[in-house]
């Protein structure tokens, strides 16, 4: 065995006793939720200010973990303030009958080193969807970065009810990203 090898795989095995907890505490300061559509053909970015998430996920033991996450819709920047206080609105999110979004995970298969396929339910607006999205694990010290994206149809969870239930003016498809800055529990 070569001197590459050796070092690859102690630096591999290295990697793995660092992270012996389960991470178990999101540090919202160091996280995102993005998402970007388009209107009228010219790509909008957004985000989320305010979400929580709840995660017990061990990149050794995928098959055993959890995590659940709410978005609070009201904290939405979409850019403006006159979009901001659009989307909030009954025919968008219906903020004040809805006010989070929410997923929960019922399975994180590996698929490859530290990149999973998680399956679970998203619900917005009373309505709930099962979900399936590539997430990376990228170690940072103690600390790992979960990320990852999906797009949803905004008109599988009405978004955009009345004269926007059409998709000629806002697409129908939401590109969502994530990256949630993780730490084991204590």
């Amino acid at each position: 065995m070569n001197i590459f090898k050796t070092l690859a795989l102690a630096a591999t095995a290295l990697s793995l006793q660092v992270q012996a907890a389960p991470y178990q505490t999101i540090v919202p300061a160091k996280s995102s939720v993005t998402f970007s559509y388009k209107q009228m053909g010219v790509s909008i970015d957004g985000r989320f200010k305010k979400f929580a998430a709840q995660v017990n996920f061990d990149p050794a033991k995928a098959d055993a973990a959890k995590a659940s996450f709410d978005v609070e819709l009201a904290s939405v920047d979409a850019g403006s303030s006159e979009a901001d206080d659009e989307v909030v609105t009954k025919s968008w999110f219906n903020a004040a009958a809805f006010p989070k979004a929410s997923f929960v995970a019922k399975q994180f298969k590996p698929t490859a080193l530290n990149q999973y396929e998680v399956t679970g339910s998203l619900t917005i607006k009373g309505q709930t969807r099962e979900v399936k999205f590539p997430m990376k694990h990228t170690a940072q010290g103690k600390d790992g970065v979960l990320s990852g994206s999906f797009t949803l149809k905004r008109g599988d969870f009405n978004i955009g009810e009345g004269m926007w239930a059409k998709f000629d003016v806002v697409a129908n498809d939401i590109q969502v990203n994530f990256s949630l800055t993780a730490q084991p529990g204590k």
